[in-house]
């Protein structure tokens, strides 16, 4: 019997196991045996929980239970890999199949009718992108009712932060779970998947500057700092500096349009500067627009720039979110 079987067996008999346990039971050295398990990770078939010198791993918990397995098109396995990813109540990061696998089970919804769907409906979404890969978020902008006069010349997307009916987009989803939990791992994945494509949108634009849109909440380690140092960009960068007051109130958690036009006109400070002539802004992620537009009236009342673009991780499709950010 092959040693991934083998320690498949044991985990089901004991439920969760350590690489320790795995060793001594199977006399095999501990590099094999955690090869052996990065393996079995990597295909979907265990997951892990905790931290070393806490890891545990168990069975996947679709694979405790043969009725639930589905056999997918290879073209829609394919699609699901690379665009659907969810987290598990316990917080492993499930892929592709073994995701939609997930999802579905808590739904209780069929695997195989629930992929062909979101295949359809992620297609649709991917239509709205350009030729480089962007979704040209201005007209939204500017159709977004009591929004003031616009000061971006345009305004783009990665990807939307979330579809109908399936939720957050893989982006979103890395995005979410990287910011909340201060997860530098996550957050490499995150620009793993925008800095060619960033570099590539800088590569057909003329940007002389970038500003990266400051953050609300205070924490440790700030999503947009580990994306800014990671992406190297090498271009001078305009300085912002975000003030609240004794109560944070975060912009992206407000859910009215004049409220967050307030919070972004009265809480983002741009110093005088040297002027350049296009200004990149990058925010994390875009719901009314209003944090862009506002950092944008505040460069041009100060003539730091004649054209500003906005450029954001993700966006919102219909109107704007409402987001939590505790």
């Amino acid at each position: 019997m092959k040693t991934s079987q083998t320690i498949l067996q044991i985990i089901q008999k004991e439920q969760e196991v350590t690489i320790d346990e795995l060793v001594k039971k199977l006399s095999f050295s501990r590099q094999y045996i955690h090869k052996v398990v990065l393996q079995q990770l990597d295909n979907n078939l265990i997951t892990k929980t905790g931290k070393a010198p806490h890891t545990y791993y168990r069975l996947h918990a679709e694979i405790k239970n043969e009725n639930n397995s589905t056999m997918l098109l290879p073209e829609v396995e394919q699609f699901l890999q690379q665009h659907f990813i969810t987290v598990e109540a316990t917080g492993n990061l499930l892929e592709g199949a073994a995701a939609m696998q997930y999802w579905s089970t808590q739904q209780h919804l069929d695997t195989a009718k629930s992929a062909n769907e979101f295949v359809e409906t992620r297609k649709k979404y991917l239509s709205y992108f350009n030729n480089i890969g962007l979704i040209d978020g201005l007209q939204k902008l500017k159709n977004t009712k009591g929004m003031p006069e616009i000061e971006v010349q345009a305004l783009y997307y990665l990807d939307f932060n979330a579809i109908e009916r399936f939720g957050k987009t893989k982006l979103g989803t890395l995005m979410h779970y990287a910011k909340q939990g201060q997860n530098k791992n996550l957050m490499k994945l995150v620009v793993a998947e925008i800095k060619n494509r960033i570099h590539y949108f800088l590569q057909q634009h003329q940007i002389d500057a970038v500003l990266y849109v400051p953050p609300t909440i205070k924490r440790k380690i700030q999503i947009m700092d580990y994306v800014e140092k990671n992406l190297q960009i090498d271009l001078p960068k305009i300085i912002i500096k975000k003030v609240s007051n004794e109560i944070i109130i975060p912009q992206k958690a407000l859910a009215k349009l004049h409220e967050r036009i307030a919070n972004a006109k009265h809480t983002f400070i741009v110093p005088a500067q040297k002027k350049y002539a296009t200004i990149l802004i990058i925010d994390d992620a875009v719901g009314s627009g209003a944090t862009i537009n506002e950092i944008a009236l505040k460069i041009l009342q100060k003539k730091l720039a004649k054209n500003i673009i906005g450029l954001s991780v993700t966006g919102s499709y219909n109107d704007f979110e409402v987001v939590s950010e505790l």
